[in-house]
């Protein structure tokens, strides 16, 4: 049984996040941000060589949105003085605007409200949370990503997460693929059939916006038009901790591990001194 010496040797893998944190490393490609005091200076080839549009000029700022952005780097390739990758993985947001960066100045209240609203509407979910997974139409490196949220690293059991095969068992749907026209029927049935309080995920970039997939005869553009989407996991694909993230977030699981940002600095912040010298 070659498990036992691997394991006192390896010993505990599993992470620890989000009881303390964990994330992966600094040179890991987890989103694009947009340097601060360049955001004036992108040129018009970087935006035209964006696949998705997801670059773009607004109120004389570029800002960049990762509802569309998958990640290709073109941008970072060409003007390295103007964008980067960040290790960040906490980037889903409650809404779909909120994914443009740099943010533009919001109504901090709406945005309150919207976390409120939420935050009412699953506080009878407790310990056990059943997710049912979709596939909406991917090109199946999302559910490798979903899949892996069980095994002994992420080990999502642990936090009292589930997969559950029936919708009508789950509190949480969870949609990958860019919304193919075949699915949408499927899609909402799932949505139907499940339970109240039920929150919907959008994971990945072909879920929120379609992706590359965008205009294409076979898509509907994501799964915003089938089920309303409560959160958006940006990523091509979404990791699993960016996905484990979000989960929390949807049922208002994240409160109870503030502690560990109480005596350690958040996950973003964690990286300043790593992207200052970027």
């Amino acid at each position: 049984m070659p498990w036992i010496p691997r394991g006192l040797r390896d010993g505990i893998v599993t992470s620890r996040y989000p009881r303390e944190l964990d994330g992966y490393s600094p040179a890991f490609q987890g989103a694009i941000e947009v340097i601060p005091e360049r955001s004036r200076s992108a040129s018009d080839v970087v935006v035209g060589a964006c696949p998705t549009q997801a670059i773009s000029v607004d109120r004389e700022r570029t800002v960049v949105d990762r509802g569309k952005c998958i990640l290709c780097g073109r941008c970072v390739n060409l003007e390295p003085q103007s964008f980067r990758f960040v290790p960040d993985f906490e980037t889903s947001e409650l809404g779909r605007a909120d994914l443009i960066v740099p943010s533009l100045d919001g109504d901090l209240s709406e945005i309150a409200t919207v976390r409120l609203e939420l935050a009412q509407r699953v506080k009878s979910l407790r310990r056990s949370i059943h997710v049912r997974h979709v596939d909406g139409g991917s090109d199946g490196s999302d559910e490798w990503e979903v899949a892996a949220l069980t095994n002994p690293i992420y080990d999502v059991q642990r936090l009292g997460i589930y997969f559950t095969a029936s919708p009508r068992h789950a509190d949480v749907l969870l949609v990958t693929g860019a919304g193919a026209t075949g699915m949408n029927e499927a899609i909402r049935h799932t949505f139907d059939v499940m339970p109240e309080p039920k929150v919907v995920v959008a994971a990945g970039v072909e879920a929120i916006s379609g992706g590359l997939f965008v205009g294409d005869y076979a898509t509907r553009n994501g799964v915003g038009s089938d089920v309303p989407v409560d959160v958006y996991v940006p990523g091509s694909p979404a990791t699993p901790f960016g996905l484990l993230y979000a989960i929390l977030m949807a049922v208002d699981l994240l409160g109870r591990f503030e502690s560990r940002r109480d005596v350690a600095p958040s996950f973003r912040e964690g990286f300043t001194a790593w992207k200052d010298t970027k």
